[in-house]
């Protein structure tokens, strides 16, 4: 088989590294890729947006699966024009991705099907908003953006005055452009977060491992969203009690649910997740692989990934025993200095010797004339597969400072609670 993997980043790299191990597979394509991924796929230079190119291209070179990895491509409709082109397709359609794509429409979702999650209000307009936080006597509180803004379209309000600002820069100042013409408010919740990937063919579910991510910038979950600093699994909170309450109350519910609603989703769906003192609530869905869970989580695979996304893809999931490491994996980001927020690209890489059972997975980097630089706000993932949640944080951390360029920073407290 020949296949095409869409997307640029670290989790792009593990997806097209997992592949790799498929022995149904001759070719991998990447579009866009990075210079990691260039390593072990053919990097062709198509944005994953320009869904033509993409189309012309799958054609022409025969790709007998397009596996689309990132939301905005997935949002934008990429798997219905495949499909609708003949050409197979991992991922959900437009209708189903949804359930990320607007925080609007999966908070009504959640709301109608009985599925746990915070009390929400949802504003189309700044004045109404702005009243609403007026009454409001309760803090903190959640302010999102609706729309797709890279996982950075959520500020947590510790105070009246902060709530407005936040509201005045999301609604008036557009700081995450139209993803803010509609905004949720909702209330702030406390407990442990945990994230489970789960893959589905609309029928069958099959979870992943758990996972835990570290959405805030610094230490100590300080300073603004990311994309996601770190990673590993399983989850601390993540118990056997816990994941009945999961499976039964919130992910069934959420496949059945989108079937009733004629979304029917083939692909992976990401929950996000806190354990509270009044069970298990919804944060947030993704209609993808979570970008690092992912990085801590392939890792763990022990069976086929081409299969798996063939299954899903033809309603045929419950025929699979799917096998996972009973083992940790865990996932650094190495950022660039002014992530999540002004970004200055273009620093030469140097990579020391790394021991031989780090992961690196390539995310913001590309190569010109033989040197490697930096590309993007996070530039790299360093994952391993351990005994323990101690014993994989002295790998990474023992190695992290082997990647040099101006500006690198990371978070030194991942798997620490």
């Amino acid at each position: 088989m020949k296949i095409l993997v869409i997307g640029s980043g670290g989790r792009e790299h593990a997806i097209c590294a997992k592949l790799k191990e498929s022995s149904l597979i001759k070719k991998i394509y990447c579009a866009p890729g990075n210079a990691g991924i260039a390593s072990i796929a053919t990097c062709v230079d198509i944005k994953p947006m320009d869904f033509l190119a993409i189309v012309d291209f799958s054609k022409s070179e025969k790709i007998d699966l397009v596996v689309v990895a990132p939301d905005n491509p997935l949002s934008g409709g990429l798997v219905d024009i495949l499909n609708a082109n003949e050409i197979k397709a991992f991922g959900p359609t437009k209708k189903a991705s949804e359930i990320e794509g607007s925080k609007a429409f999966s908070k009504s979702f959640m709301a109608k099907y009985g599925i746990p999650t915070a009390n929400y209000a949802v504003f189309n307009d700044y004045e109404d908003a702005k009243e609403y936080l007026e009454r409001l006597d309760k803090f903190p509180v959640v302010l999102k953006a609706s729309g797709l803004a890279f996982g950075k379209g959520v500020i947590i309000a510790n105070d009246k005055v902060s709530a407005q600002n936040s509201l005045e820069d999301m609604m008036l100042s557009k700081v995450f452009g139209d993803a803010a013409n509609t905004v949720v408010i909702e209330e702030f919740l406390e407990g442990p977060e945990l994230t489970l990937l789960c893959f589905t063919d609309g029928k069958t579910i099959s979870a992943m491992p758990s996972s835990q991510d570290h959405k805030k910038a610094f230490d100590g979950d300080k300073g603004l969203n990311t994309g996601g600093m770190g990673a590993f699994s399983p989850a601390k909170a993540y118990t056997l009690e816990l994941e009945k309450e999961i499976l039964d109350n919130i992910v069934k519910k959420t496949i059945d649910g989108l079937n009733k609603e004629n979304r029917t989703f083939k692909g992976v769906l990401y929950f996000g997740l806190m354990a509270t003192k009044d069970g298990v609530k919804v944060i947030e869905y993704n209609a993808r692989f979570g970008d690092p869970e992912t990085q801590a989580v392939l890792p763990l695979l022990e069976s086929d990934l081409c299969e798996i996304m063939l299954a899903t893809i033809d309603g045929t999931l419950d025929k699979l025993d799917i096998k996972w490491k009973n083992k940790v994996g865990f996932s650094v980001v190495v950022a660039s200095g002014g992530y999540p927020e002004h970004v200055i690209k273009g620093y030469e890489i140097e990579i020391g010797k790394l021991d031989k059972d780090i992961i690196l997975y390539h995310a913001g980097t590309k190569e010109e004339n033989g040197k490697l630089y930096t590309n993007g706000g996070r530039v790299f993932n360093l994952s391993v597969v351990a005994d323990s949640i101690e014993k994989a944080r002295e790998k990474v951390y023992s190695n992290i400072d082997k990647i040099k360029f101006t500006g690198s920073r990371y978070r030194s407290d991942i798997g620490l609670k």
